[in-house]
C-alpha cells in the first residue's frame, strides 16, 4: 500500500491536511492534494494514481462534471466526498463514473477502510508474472481475462471502471450461484456497514449496461427476486 499514489481533491485544506496526515499514519506515502478540478487534472496528466478522493463541492466545478474528465485519463478508484445524500446524488456520482461515496461529516478512519478494502482486492501490477492468475471467463457474449483487467463484449474491449469490473469478476468466479447484496457488499467493497444496498443496485445496471443486449431484459445477470443476483452460464452463453 505504502507504493500506491493517492489523490485528494478538496477545496477546504483542513480537510485535506486531516486526510493526509491519517492516510500517512496509514501507511500511506505518495500523496498528492489539489483543490480545484482544475489541480486535479494537471497532476493527474503526469501522475498514474490508484485512488482519487474527490469531493462534489468544488470553487472550478462540480466533482460529478469533473469525473468524466478524469475518466478520459484515469482509471483509479473514485471515492465522492459529498454533504448531499438524496438517491438521486448518489446515482449521480456513479453515473459520472464515480466508485463510491462517503457523505460529510465523516470519520476519517472510514476513507482509510473504504481504500484499503478496495486495494485488498486489486491484483497488484507487481506481482511476479509465474503467480499472476492467468484466468479468463468466457459465456459467449462477453469475456473477463482477469491478469488483463479486460472485459470484451462481442470482441469488441469495454471500458469498466473499477468497482463494476471487480463486481463483475465475482460474478464470474461464481456462476449460477445466487448472491445476496450483503455479501456482495463484503466480497467487493470488504465491508457492508458503511455501504447501502443501493450501491449494489446501481453497479449491477452497470453492468447489465455493458453485457446485456437489452439491460431492462437481461439474460445473463438476472435478478432472483427477493434472495439476490445470479450470473447465468450456460443457455444464454
Amino acid at each position: 500500500m505504502e507504493k500506491k499514489n493517492i489523490l485528494i481533491v478538496d477545496d477546504e485544506k483542513a480537510i485535506v491536511k486531516m486526510l493526509e496526515i491519517m492516510l500517512n499514519k496509514e501507511g500511506f506515502q505518495h500523496i498528492y492534494t489539489a483543490h480545484t478540478g482544475e489541480q486535479a487534472l494537471a497532476i493527474l496528466e503526469k501522475v498514474k494514481v490508484d485512488v482519487i478522493v474527490l469531493d462534489v463541492m468544488l470553487p472550478d466545478c462540480s466533482g460529478f462534471d469533473l469525473c468524466p474528465k478524469i475518466r478520459q485519463i484515469s482509471s483509479a478508484y473514485i471515492l465522492f466526498l459529498t454533504a448531499k445524500v438524496s438517491d438521486l446524488d448518489v446515482l449521480t456520482g456513479f453515473a459520472t463514473g464515480g466508485d463510491d461515496y462517503v457523505t460529510k461529516p465523516f470519520n476519517p478512519l472510514e476513507i482509510a477502510a473504504r481504500i484499503k478494502a478496495y486495494l485488498r482486492r486489486t491484483p497488484s501490477v507487481e506481482t511476479p508474472a509465474q503467480t499472476r492468475t492467468d484466468k479468463k471467463y468466457d459465456f459467449g457474449r462477453f469475456m473477463i481475462n482477469e491478469e488483463a483487467g479486460d472485459l470484451i463484449v462481442d470482441g469488441q474491449a469495454v471500458p469498466c471502471p473499477t468497482q463494476v469490473y471487480l463486481l463483475l469478476l465475482y460474478f464470474c468466479k461464481h456462476p449460477n450461484m445466487v448472491l445476496s447484496k450483503p455479501r456482495l457488499l463484503e466480497a467487493v467493497w470488504g465491508f457492508d456497514h458503511y455501504v447501502d444496498d443501493n450501491t449494489v443496485s446501481v453497479h449491477i445496471r452497470r453492468i447489465r449496461e455493458r453485457i446485456e443486449r437489452n439491460p431492462s431484459n437481461p439474460e445473463y445477470l438476472v435478478t432472483v427476486r427477493g434472495l439476490g443476483y445470479k450470473l447465468v452460464k450456460g443457455s444464454a452463453s
